[in-house]
């Protein structure tokens, strides 16, 4: 294996209960590479990033760590819920909880688990807000707090589902801009979107789940069926 590689997948069947939903999966992340999942609505595309996770198991395929990452040491940001938006805790509860892998069954946080959450709090621009309710807060703030927990669990890669989703313009303009920033920094990002032109705009390579499959650089992904047609039916533009 390539020690450059964080995730090697290959010939990944992802379903439930030996149901497949999608099949023949291949395709690499390494090390700060930023790869955008796109695709039609009930592809599979949230299923694949559960199993990444091992969050549900593969039916078939192989889905290869590289060495010094385990699934428990990727952040996960989901999608979030009206449950999660109205969760009775504050900014700092929320972002320290995200240690809770590093403190494993360990009733308290140490002094470096309580810096690490200030460190990114204070990386998304949150640190401010420590105090306040997170229930409280703007879409796009909560979402930055989720970030800040999410980074608590990992060095290397971030796993993002829909991130934006619900956000105005503004707030998803700025939550794209602090997740290439993160990139920019060394940390590896996957993310699920709708949005082609976000894809294009970010993205080192694309990971099109369809009725076809589709893995490559963006340059490749415009210019290839896939890109196309699923740019034409987002309404949105592949080419420069």
């Amino acid at each position: 294996m390539d020690n450059e590689s964080l995730i090697i997948c290959k010939d990944l069947e992802i379903g439930y209960n030996s149901s497949i939903l999608k099949d023949k999966i291949n395709f690499s992340v390494e090390q700060g590479d930023y790869l955008i999942i796109v695709g039609e609505n009930g592809a599979g595309k949230s299923t694949l990033m559960k199993t990444i996770l091992r969050l549900i198991s593969p039916i078939s395929g192989e889905l290869i760590f590289g060495e010094g990452l385990s699934a428990s040491e990727v952040g996960y940001l989901p999608q979030q819920t009206l449950v999660q938006k109205d969760f009775p805790a504050s900014v700092w509860e929320v972002v320290l909880s995200g240690c809770q892998s590093l403190a494993g069954l360990r009733p308290f946080y140490t002094k470096e688990e309580k810096a690490l959450a200030m460190k990114n709090l204070k990386r998304m621009g949150m640190d401010d807000l420590a105090k306040h309710s997170y229930r409280n807060l703007s879409g796009g703030q909560q979402q930055r707090v989720l970030l800040a927990r999410a980074l608590c669990a990992t060095k290397k890669l971030l796993l993002l589902d829909e991130p934006v989703a619900g956000l105005d313009p503004a707030a998803m303009n700025e939550l794209y801009e602090r997740i290439n920033k993160l990139n920019k920094e060394g940390v590896a990002i996957i993310m699920i979107s709708h949005d082609v032109r976000i894809a294009t705009q970010y993205a080192r390579h694309i990971l099109h789940i369809g009725d076809t499959l589709f893995w490559g650089t963006v340059e490749e992904y415009k210019a290839s069926e896939s890109g196309r047609a699923f740019a034409d039916m987002e309404g949105g533009e592949t080419g420069e």
